[in-house]
C-alpha cells in the first residue's frame, strides 16, 4: 500500500516518518524549499519516543506520479484549499483520504473535492513542531493517531490501514466512532484554545484565578451546547469527561493556537471558533463568551494583517 503525506511538516512529517521508520511505502508531498531542505539533512526526528534520520521519498506538486491508496492530510486549516489542489491529480477513484486536521469545517472541503465515500474520519493527539533548520521536535508522550470509516462502523480497508500501521513507533488506533471521537476533541480543543488565547496565558493561571474557572465553564457550555444541538454523536458524559480533562492537564499547558499567537503566525479562528459560531445562529443559540473568544481572535489577525 502506497501513502503520501500532504507535506512533511510537525505533524505529517512525524507520523508519516514513523511509518517510514517501520518499512512503510511513504511519500511526502513537498514545496522545492522542503524538498532541498530534506534531500540535505534527511528527514530528522527528534522524540522522547527515540531519534531518527530518514531518507523519504519526495514528490513536489505537479510532477507525474500514479494514484496512491492513502493520502493524509495534516496542515493548517488556512492552508487546506493548497493542499487539496496539490493533492488531486494523486488521488484515484479508490484512494482513501485522512484528514488530521482539528475541528471539523474542513470535512465539508473534503467531502467536496474527493467525494464522501473516500474521505475517512481522522485526528491525532501530538505535541510537535519544527525547529530553525526544519527538524521535528516532539516533546510529551502523546503520539496517537486515530482514524475510522465515518461516522462509525468498521470496514476491510480501514481493517487493512490497521495492519499495516501495527508495530510502527506511534499508537494508530482504529476507531468505530470516529465522528464521536472528533467532536469530542473539538470541545476540549475550542475551550482550550479559547480561554488561553483570550488571556494570553497558559490554562494554569487562569484556573487558579477568581473566576478563572466559571469563565472556562461558561465557554465549555456554550460550545456543548452548539455540538449537542448540531445534532453531533457528543454525549453528556463524553463532554464530562473533557470538563474534568480541562481542570486535570498540567497548569503550564498551552493551546497551540496560543503558541502561534506568540509567534505572530496565522491561526485557525474561522475553522474553530467561528465555525462554532455559524452554527450556533443556524440553531438560534446565544453564546457571548464564544463571541468573546472570537472577536478577540479576529482583532489578533486585524493587528497581525496592519503589521505586515
Amino acid at each position: 500500500m502506497r501513502i503520501l503525506f500532504v507535506g512533511a511538516g510537525a505533524v505529517g512529517g512525524y507520523f508519516g516518518g514513523r511509518l517510514l521508520e517501520k518499512g512503510v511505502d511513504v511519500t511526502f508531498l513537498v514545496r522545492e524549499r522542503r524538498k532541498r531542505e530534506i534531500e540535505e539533512r534527511g528527514l530528522v526526528i527528534h522524540s522522547v519516543h527515540g531519534d531518527v534520520v530518514l531518507a523519504p521519498k519526495l514528490l513536489v506538486a505537479g510532477k507525474p506520479a500514479e494514484p496512491f491508496d492513502l493520502v493524509v492530510f495534516s496542515s493548517k486549516a488556512y492552508h487546506l484549499d493548497g493542499a487539496i489542489a496539490d493533492a488531486k491529480p494523486y488521488v484515484g477513484e479508490a484512494t482513501m483520504i485522512l484528514p488530521l486536521l482539528n475541528g471539523m469545517a474542513h470535512m465539508d472541503a473534503l467531502w467536496e473535492a474527493f467525494g464522501r465515500e473516500n474521505v475517512l474520519g481522522g485526528l491525532c493527539f501530538i505535541e510537535t513542531t519544527l525547529n530553525e533548520r526544519g527538524e521535528i521536535i516532539q516533546t510529551s508522550p502523546a503520539h496517537e493517531i486515530r482514524f475510522g470509516e465515518w461516522p462509525a462502523g468498521r470496514t476491510e480497508r480501514v481493517e487493512a490501514l490497521e495492519s499495516l500501521f501495527a508495530g510502527a513507533n506511534a499508537c494508530f488506533r482504529l476507531s468505530e466512532q470516529i465522528a464521536a471521537d472528533m467532536w469530542n476533541k473539538y470541545l476540549f480543543i475550542a475551550t482550550m484554545s479559547g480561554v488561553t488565547t483570550l488571556f494570553r496565558a497558559p490554562i494554569g493561571p487562569i484556573r487558579s484565578g477568581e473566576y478563572g474557572s466559571v469563565i472556562i465553564d461558561r465557554l465549555f457550555r456554550e460550545i456543548k451546547t452548539i455540538i449537542q444541538a448540531h445534532g453531533a454523536p457528543l454525549t453528556d458524559e463524553m463532554a464530562e469527561r473533557q470538563r474534568t480533562q480541562l481542570e486535570q492537564i498540567a497548569p503550564t499547558m498551552k493551546s497551540s493556537m496560543q503558541r502561534d499567537m506568540e509567534k505572530g503566525q496565522l491561526i485557525e479562528a474561522d475553522h474553530l471558533q467561528g465555525y462554532l459560531l455559524a452554527l450556533a445562529k443556524r440553531h438560534g443559540i446565544h453564546a457571548p463568551m464564544l463571541e468573546t473568544v472570537y472577536h478577540n481572535l479576529k482583532i489578533y489577525e486585524s493587528s497581525r494583517v496592519v503589521a505586515e
